[in-house]
């Protein structure tokens, strides 16, 4: 009878919370995030223009040290801002701290998403980001191996 009298959701809120506190893990499912490969985008090297091994070779030591530079960069960066966005705005030292209003503007999904569901429009459309290029540094290949070419 009392359990008529409470919301379904409600109980389920509650008993995540229980364990939630109780058992942590129990709230936790590992899923294998599924591997997908984007498409080639369009703008890429012809059979005849696909410059030489060498140099692609260079390009992705280039692009792979870069990229390791940069992550240790916004490493830096976050671990320096955890002390910095705490800080009133004033000058420290020789250092001026300050906050500034930025022009970078996002749409608010919330907003939109109430829209459509005020409108009975259904889901908002979304479409995804631009795949990422990574390389990754493979052991020596063999002499006889094929170099890929897209055809």
């Amino acid at each position: 009878m009392l359990k008529s009298l409470i919301p379904s959701r409600l109980v389920t809120i509650v008993s995540d919370a229980v364990r939630s506190v109780v058992s942590p893990a129990s709230l936790m499912t590992e899923v294998a995030a599924p591997v997908t490969v984007a498409p080639d985008p369009a703008g890429l090297y012809e059979a005849d223009e696909v410059p030489p091994v060498a140099d692609i070779e260079a390009a992705a030591a280039a692009f792979d040290v870069a990229a390791q530079q940069a992550r240790a960069g916004d490493r830096g960066k976050r671990a320096a801002k955890k002390i910095l966005d705490r800080l009133p705005a004033g000058r420290y030292g020789s250092w001026l701290v300050t906050r500034t209003v930025s022009n970078r503007q996002t749409a608010d999904l919330d907003a939109i998403r109430a829209i459509f569901k005020a409108n009975g429009l259904g889901p908002v459309p979304m479409k995804s980001s631009a795949p990422s290029l990574k390389v990754e540094h493979l052991a020596e290949v063999p002499a006889a191996a094929p170099v890929l070419v897209a055809a």
